[in-house]
Protein backbone atom coordinates (compact mmCIF):
# COMPACT_ATOMS: atom_id res chain seq x y z
CA UNK A 1 0.00 0.00 0.00
CA UNK A 2 1.46 3.59 -1.08
CA UNK A 3 0.14 7.27 -0.61
CA UNK A 4 -2.19 7.65 -3.59
CA UNK A 5 -0.49 10.15 -5.94
CA UNK A 6 -3.71 12.29 -5.68
CA UNK A 7 -3.06 13.27 -2.17
CA UNK A 8 -0.66 16.56 -1.86
CA UNK A 9 -1.52 17.13 1.98
CA UNK A 10 -1.81 14.97 5.02
CA UNK A 11 -4.15 16.13 7.73
CA UNK A 12 -4.30 14.84 11.94
CA UNK A 13 -6.52 15.07 14.18
CA UNK A 14 -4.69 16.05 17.45
CA UNK A 15 -5.72 14.18 20.43
CA UNK A 16 -5.87 10.79 20.42
CA UNK A 17 -3.96 10.73 16.28
CA UNK A 18 -1.22 12.61 16.57
CA UNK A 19 -0.85 13.39 20.34
CA UNK A 20 -1.42 11.33 23.33
CA UNK A 21 -2.86 14.10 25.86
CA UNK A 22 -5.45 13.54 28.57
CA UNK A 23 -8.38 15.55 28.37
CA UNK A 24 -11.12 14.88 30.94
CA UNK A 25 -13.68 14.32 28.42
CA UNK A 26 -17.20 13.87 31.22
CA UNK A 27 -16.01 17.35 32.93
CA UNK A 28 -16.20 18.55 29.46
CA UNK A 29 -19.46 16.78 28.50
CA UNK A 30 -20.65 18.39 32.27
CA UNK A 31 -19.71 22.02 31.39
CA UNK A 32 -21.75 22.00 28.63
CA UNK A 33 -24.87 20.28 29.75
CA UNK A 34 -24.54 22.58 32.82
CA UNK A 35 -24.27 26.00 30.28
CA UNK A 36 -27.02 24.45 28.35
CA UNK A 37 -29.90 23.59 31.27
CA UNK A 38 -28.58 27.19 32.70
CA UNK A 39 -30.26 28.52 29.48
CA UNK A 40 -33.30 27.04 29.93
CA UNK A 41 -32.82 23.92 27.03
CA UNK A 42 -34.83 20.75 27.68
CA UNK A 43 -33.56 18.26 28.89
CA UNK A 44 -34.26 15.55 26.50
CA UNK A 45 -32.09 17.34 23.83
CA UNK A 46 -29.19 16.71 25.76
CA UNK A 47 -27.83 13.26 24.47
CA UNK A 48 -24.77 13.31 27.21
CA UNK A 49 -23.69 9.23 26.24
CA UNK A 50 -22.99 9.83 22.76
CA UNK A 51 -20.05 12.57 23.70
CA UNK A 52 -20.10 16.33 23.40
CA UNK A 53 -20.41 16.78 19.99
CA UNK A 54 -23.96 15.80 19.65
CA UNK A 55 -24.71 17.97 22.77
CA UNK A 56 -23.51 20.90 21.02
CA UNK A 57 -25.11 20.23 18.06
CA UNK A 58 -28.21 19.43 19.44
CA UNK A 59 -28.36 22.43 22.06
CA UNK A 60 -27.06 24.88 19.95
CA UNK A 61 -29.75 23.92 17.56
CA UNK A 62 -32.78 24.31 20.05
CA UNK A 63 -31.30 27.66 21.23
CA UNK A 64 -30.93 29.30 17.47
CA UNK A 65 -34.85 28.46 17.43
CA UNK A 66 -36.11 29.65 20.86
CA UNK A 67 -33.15 32.57 21.40
CA UNK A 68 -32.36 35.78 20.42
CA UNK A 69 -28.81 36.44 18.17
CA UNK A 70 -27.23 37.69 21.21
CA UNK A 71 -28.23 35.71 23.82
CA UNK A 72 -27.17 32.29 21.67
CA UNK A 73 -23.46 34.52 21.06
CA UNK A 74 -23.22 34.75 25.14
CA UNK A 75 -24.00 31.16 25.29
CA UNK A 76 -21.31 29.99 22.92
CA UNK A 77 -18.88 32.28 24.28
CA UNK A 78 -18.95 31.11 27.52
CA UNK A 79 -19.06 27.42 26.26
CA UNK A 80 -16.03 27.82 24.83
CA UNK A 81 -14.36 29.25 27.24
CA UNK A 82 -15.15 26.67 29.95
CA UNK A 83 -14.72 24.04 27.54
CA UNK A 84 -10.78 25.39 27.22
CA UNK A 85 -10.21 25.67 30.68
CA UNK A 86 -11.27 22.14 31.36
CA UNK A 87 -8.56 20.87 28.16
CA UNK A 88 -5.71 22.75 29.88
CA UNK A 89 -6.15 21.11 33.05
CA UNK A 90 -3.91 18.20 31.84
CA UNK A 91 -2.15 20.23 29.30
CA UNK A 92 1.08 19.80 30.43
CA UNK A 93 0.75 15.90 30.47
CA UNK A 94 1.12 15.72 26.66
CA UNK A 95 3.19 13.62 24.10
CA UNK A 96 3.55 12.74 19.96
CA UNK A 97 2.70 9.40 20.05
CA UNK A 98 5.74 6.89 18.95
CA UNK A 99 6.93 7.33 15.69
CA UNK A 100 4.57 11.00 14.75
CA UNK A 101 7.28 13.21 14.65
CA UNK A 102 9.35 10.96 12.32
CA UNK A 103 6.25 10.60 10.01
CA UNK A 104 5.72 14.52 9.89
CA UNK A 105 9.16 15.36 8.84
CA UNK A 106 8.88 12.15 6.14
CA UNK A 107 5.96 13.87 4.93
CA UNK A 108 7.69 17.71 4.73
CA UNK A 109 10.76 16.08 3.07
CA UNK A 110 8.70 14.83 0.09
CA UNK A 111 6.77 18.22 -0.26
CA UNK A 112 3.76 17.23 1.24
CA UNK A 113 1.05 19.87 3.12
CA UNK A 114 0.65 18.90 6.67
CA UNK A 115 -2.31 20.60 9.16
CA UNK A 116 -4.11 19.89 12.03
CA UNK A 117 -7.50 19.33 12.32
CA UNK A 118 -8.56 19.45 15.89
CA UNK A 119 -11.97 20.06 17.60
CA UNK A 120 -9.85 21.18 20.57
CA UNK A 121 -9.83 24.87 21.24
CA UNK A 122 -6.81 27.18 19.82
CA UNK A 123 -5.54 28.60 23.15
CA UNK A 124 -5.42 24.45 24.36
CA UNK A 125 -3.74 23.32 20.64
CA UNK A 126 -1.80 25.69 20.22
CA UNK A 127 -0.48 25.26 23.73
CA UNK A 128 -0.07 21.09 23.34
CA UNK A 129 1.60 21.91 19.83
CA UNK A 130 4.31 24.63 20.85
CA UNK A 131 4.67 22.53 24.32
CA UNK A 132 6.06 19.97 22.22
CA UNK A 133 7.99 21.57 19.34
CA UNK A 134 5.92 20.71 16.62
CA UNK A 135 4.06 23.97 16.26
CA UNK A 136 5.98 25.52 13.47
CA UNK A 137 6.28 21.89 11.39
CA UNK A 138 2.39 22.52 10.29
CA UNK A 139 1.19 24.23 7.59
CA UNK A 140 -2.60 24.43 9.07
CA UNK A 141 -3.30 24.27 12.26
CA UNK A 142 -7.43 24.79 12.33
CA UNK A 143 -9.05 24.03 15.49
CA UNK A 144 -12.89 24.38 16.71
CA UNK A 145 -12.89 28.35 17.50
CA UNK A 146 -10.89 29.16 14.50
CA UNK A 147 -14.07 29.77 12.46
CA UNK A 148 -17.58 29.67 13.56
CA UNK A 149 -18.68 26.73 15.69
CA UNK A 150 -20.97 25.30 12.98
CA UNK A 151 -18.05 24.78 10.52
CA UNK A 152 -16.04 22.87 13.39
CA UNK A 153 -15.97 19.39 12.75
CA UNK A 154 -17.59 17.01 11.53
CA UNK A 155 -19.11 19.80 9.35
CA UNK A 156 -17.25 19.25 6.15
CA UNK A 157 -16.92 22.68 5.99
CA UNK A 158 -13.54 22.11 8.55
CA UNK A 159 -11.65 20.41 6.07
CA UNK A 160 -12.93 22.77 3.26
CA UNK A 161 -11.21 25.57 5.73
CA UNK A 162 -7.87 23.33 6.77
CA UNK A 163 -7.61 23.15 2.99
CA UNK A 164 -7.68 26.79 2.28
CA UNK A 165 -5.12 27.13 4.80
CA UNK A 166 -3.16 24.80 3.28
CA UNK A 167 -3.56 25.82 -0.38
CA UNK A 168 -5.38 22.41 -1.27
CA UNK A 169 -8.82 21.19 -1.84
CA UNK A 170 -10.00 18.67 0.68
CA UNK A 171 -9.78 15.66 -2.37
CA UNK A 172 -5.91 16.52 -2.25
CA UNK A 173 -5.77 15.68 1.63
CA UNK A 174 -5.84 12.67 3.52
CA UNK A 175 -6.87 13.14 6.82
CA UNK A 176 -5.82 10.42 9.63
CA UNK A 177 -7.92 10.91 13.01
CA UNK A 178 -9.56 8.24 15.72
CA UNK A 179 -13.30 9.04 15.74
CA UNK A 180 -16.01 8.73 13.85
CA UNK A 181 -16.43 12.21 13.92
CA UNK A 182 -13.00 12.53 11.60
CA UNK A 183 -14.17 10.24 9.28
CA UNK A 184 -17.77 12.01 8.50
CA UNK A 185 -15.39 14.99 7.90
CA UNK A 186 -13.28 13.41 5.35
CA UNK A 187 -15.97 11.51 3.75
CA UNK A 188 -18.93 14.45 3.47
CA UNK A 189 -15.89 16.98 2.49
CA UNK A 190 -14.34 14.56 -0.46
CA UNK A 191 -11.23 13.95 2.04
CA UNK A 192 -9.27 10.40 2.52
CA UNK A 193 -9.56 8.89 5.90
CA UNK A 194 -7.31 6.38 7.56
CA UNK A 195 -8.35 5.42 10.65
CA UNK A 196 -6.56 4.93 13.63
CA UNK A 197 -6.72 2.85 17.19
CA UNK A 198 -4.43 5.24 19.29
CA UNK A 199 -7.25 6.81 20.85
CA UNK A 200 -8.99 3.42 21.92
CA UNK A 201 -11.47 2.55 19.20
CA UNK A 202 -10.23 -0.89 18.39
CA UNK A 203 -11.12 -2.66 14.58
CA UNK A 204 -14.55 -3.57 15.27
CA UNK A 205 -15.18 0.40 16.15
CA UNK A 206 -14.30 1.22 12.44
CA UNK A 207 -15.72 -2.09 10.55
CA UNK A 208 -18.85 -1.18 12.58
CA UNK A 209 -19.02 2.30 10.64
CA UNK A 210 -18.09 1.53 7.41
CA UNK A 211 -15.92 -1.78 6.38
CA UNK A 212 -13.90 0.02 3.54
CA UNK A 213 -12.44 2.23 5.95
CA UNK A 214 -8.68 1.40 5.91
CA UNK A 215 -6.94 0.94 10.23
CA UNK A 216 -3.64 1.71 11.04
CA UNK A 217 -2.57 0.66 14.35
CA UNK A 218 -0.96 4.15 15.06
CA UNK A 219 0.70 6.99 12.51
CA UNK A 220 3.26 5.32 12.96
CA UNK A 221 1.94 3.24 10.24
CA UNK A 222 2.32 5.87 7.81
CA UNK A 223 5.72 5.53 7.86
CA UNK A 224 5.68 2.68 5.70
CA UNK A 225 2.97 3.33 3.46
CA UNK A 226 4.92 6.89 2.58
CA UNK A 227 8.01 4.21 1.50
CA UNK A 228 5.22 2.85 -0.92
Amino acid sequence: MALSPEYKGIGFDMDGTFMRTHVDYLKLEKAVYEEFIAAGVPRPVIVLDNGVVEEVESGMNWLNINRDRKTVEGIRRRIGVRMTNVELEDAGDSAPFEGAVEVLNMLKDRGYKVGILTRGGKNYAHRILKANGVFDSFDAIVCRDSYPDEEAKPSPKAMENLGREMGLKPMEILYIGDHAYDWMTARDSGAGFYGVRTGGQGIRYWKDIDERIEVLDSVKDLKDIILG
